[in-house]
């Protein structure tokens, strides 16, 4: 299978060698790398232009936002599956697609994910947040749970059968995405028990209050559109289940991509459905 990986690019000259390298560093050979840039005024288009052997396919134009630009990745994209991975950031180690490869290929499913964690911006070997999957179940929707999006590979096909981010959403683009998909359309998915993404601390929706409050309710607009019950109680919970997150990993070193780290547990929560499904086992 060919794994289409689409990188969104705006100014990103800081960190984009990396993420870069980390793609290129990979030993599974199908791998396609797409860079859509909204058009930077600084050192970003050098970068592609010096990295262009290892980039299948790249553009510059101006976009309206993140997510209009993963949706140009995905029309240019050619794999059977379909990643995106932010120019801030990292695949953890270099047999993640070809582990994520041999899910599709073993347990025959629609999408898969895994660990994602949290690194400081200056020193990616810091800790700041380690975001430990689940097995996948559908009914954790219900509670705010969710993928890691950055973790998350899905067949193209299927997006082309039920269509690519909702621009509108703005930051909880992601999080309509999986949700229309995973919950709304039932797709199958499998929970890849590995590091597969290191991510520079930061982000759109989570750098302030306000930013939060407003991911939040958005957040809830795409839970009433994909019939995620209860959704204003949910849109609450949502953020609240991610705290366990922070438990311990804070100043940590993440050593390893092939094992959970050694500060976390695993056992994040105790969701409802779970205990009611062993119950009734």
């Amino acid at each position: 299978m060919r794994v289409s990986i689409i990188t969104v690019t705006y100014n990103s000259e800081k960190h984009l060698e990396d993420c870069i390298a980390s793609v290129r560093k990979q030993t599974y050979g199908n791998i396609e790398h797409i860079i859509v840039d909204g058009k930077s005024t600084d050192r970003t288009l050098k970068i592609i232009q010096k990295n262009a052997g290892s980039i299948a396919r790249w553009i510059s134009e101006p976009d309206r936002g993140m997510y209009d630009a993963i949706n140009k990745g995905i029309a240019m994209a050619s794999g059977d599956i379909i990643g995106v991975l932010n120019s801030d950031d990292m695949l953890a180690s270099a047999d993640v697609i070809m582990d994520i490869v041999a899910c599709f290929d073993e347990k025959q499913v629609d999408s898969v994910y895994g660990d994602l964690v949290y690194v400081n911006a200056a020193n990616p070997k810091l800790v700041m947040r380690y975001w430990k999957g689940l097995p996948y179940k559908r009914s954790r929707f219900n509670y705010g749970w969710m993928p890691a999006h950055p973790t998350f590979y899905i067949r193209r096909g299927l997006i082309e059968q039920f269509g690519g981010y909702e621009n509108h959403y703005f930051t909880a683009a992601d999080y309509e995405f999986m949700a229309r998909y995973l919950y709304h359309h039932k797709i199958s998915s499998f929970y890849l028990d590995k590091m597969i993404v290191k991510m520079r601390n930061g982000g759109a929706s989570n750098n302030s209050i306000y930013g939060r409050l407003r991911a939040n309710r958005r957040d809830y607009l795409a839970m009433k559109k994909n019939n995620i019950p209860f959704a204003l109680m949910v849109s609450i919970l949502k953020p609240l289940i991610k705290i366990p997150q922070y438990k311990n990993a804070r100043g940590q070193e993440a050593v390893s991509a092939d094992r959970p780290h050694k500060f976390f547990s695993s056992k994040v929560l105790v969701f409802p459905a779970d205990v009611k499904a062993e119950a009734d086992r």
